[in-house]
């Protein structure tokens, strides 16, 4: 009996789950090739934004086909999110800039905010996830 009650429970609980969490149809375009992928961080907080990996909520490295690439992302929880997303070109992991540190390889943010001498502030970037899908187009720089 007490295991009927426990499988009931789990299944409620997950259903709750599925319920309370948001997904995001995310496309990138404006890449200047097909060539590599196109690294995508999330972020939570201002914590780790814009490319330190280990602090991103999720991360993904997404082919590209027509200079572009989709990608639906489930599971988070309703909140507030920023993602910044590079075209890895030569797929070493990292942006690859010029002797001035600025970056030769494309990228973008959400709400498509500008970087001007550095990447943009992270409230600029921030959009919120309710209980739903959100879709989001995010053009390479």
């Amino acid at each position: 009996m007490s295991s009927i009650l426990l499988n009931i429970l789990a299944i409620v609980l997950y259903l709750s789950f599925l319920q309370h969490s948001g997904e995001i149809d995310l496309q990138v375009q404006g890449a200047k090739s097909d060539k590599g992928v196109v690294r995508i961080l999330i972020f939570d907080s201002k914590k780790g934004y814009p490319d330190q990996v280990q602090l991103a909520v999720r991360s993904f490295s997404v082919p590209l086909s027509e200079r572009k690439c989709k990608i639906k992302i489930s599971g988070l929880k309703p909140g507030k999110y920023s993602i910044a997303v590079f075209h890895d070109e030569d797929e070493n992991g990292s942006i690859n800039t010029n002797p001035f540190g600025y970056p030769i390889e494309k990228y973008g943010f959400s709400n498509n905010a500008k970087a001007y001498f550095g990447p943009p502030d992270y409230e600029k970037t921030v959009f919120e996830l309710k209980d739903n899908r959100k879709a989001i187009v995010i053009n390479l720089r």
